[in-house]
């Protein structure tokens, strides 16, 4: 809301001050006249609703939808300079996550290098250094953390097909042994399940605690701040869970046996 005197707002709309008073002040058995409420609003910066009194958020309603919905650039970039301002916004709460593919955070040094050299050209070392000395943070800020992850991502993964056809065996191998050790060292604190994309299905999304839930479209990331949005995101990352076809108890087993599957 703008700060400006009765009179310096009597002055803009064009009516007398006893006028605003009256209005501010609900005084009157009349209601005042639509233009008036219309001016006044604008001059104010606020929503005509809330001065009327039938709401409660005194922003407009483009306000409103500005403050709840952001469209930001996505960077192909690892832990880009966003999604860790938003992690330490949300330093405590829990973290929901569907991730586009396996996790950063939990990727080996050689599978980061793989994937991102053709993006980050000469600077991979530098900037992956930077980025693990983020990723570690992270992993201290005392959030929990919960990542669920389409069971056909794992198996093409461990195969070697689509996406990782061009990965190595042995930086394969040595996921799969990173994510066996993290799944069972730093249990509770972070949960890693699977679920069946045939039976249920996500996009890439991200839920900070209450504070907001961003979809990773792509290029861009949408972030919702309302209430109303993050719970029906945060809900829908419990069906996922409630959906699993590999729940976080089970994972280290679970990639144990993937493990023995893949060529020595």
């Amino acid at each position: 809301m703008r700060r400006i005197s009765q009179s310096a707002l009597a002055r803009a709309i064009g009516v007398d001050r006893s006028t605003i008073s009256q209005l501010l002040a609900g005084v009157g058995a009349r209601l005042p006249n639509a233009q008036v409420v219309g001016e006044c609003a604008r001059s104010l910066g606020i929503s005509a609703d809330w001065l009327l009194g039938l709401t409660d958020r005194p922003e407009t309603a483009a306000d409103i939808l500005a403050n709840s919905l952001s469209l930001t650039d996505a960077p192909r970039a690892l832990v880009d300079a966003q999604i860790f301002a938003w992690h330490k916004e949300a330093a405590g709460y829990k973290i929901r996550h569907v991730p586009a593919a396996l996790p950063d955070m939990l990727k080996t040094r050689e599978m980061l290098e793989w994937e991102y050299e053709p993006h980050l050209g000469r600077s991979t070392d530098q900037v992956i250094g930077a980025s693990e000395d983020r990723l570690e943070w992270m992993r201290g800020a005392l959030s929990d953390y919960e990542i669920a992850l389409p069971l056909d991502e794992m198996h093409s993964f461990v195969r070697g097909e689509g996406y990782y056809r061009d990965l190595p065996l042995d930086v394969r191998r040595a996921q799969i042994a990173q994510l066996i050790d993290v799944t069972e060292q730093l249990y509770p604190r972070l949960r890693l399940s699977l679920f069946d994309a045939r039976r249920v299905y996500s996009a890439p999304v991200t839920i900070f605690g209450p504070l907001l839930a961003v979809v990773y479209i792509g290029r861009n990331y949408m972030a919702f701040r309302d209430t109303e949005r993050v719970q029906a995101l945060t809900g829908h990352f419990d069906h996922l869970l409630r959906e699993a076809a590999v729940a976080d108890r089970e994972m280290p087993e679970y990639l144990r046996g993937l493990a023995a599957g893949m060529p020595q």
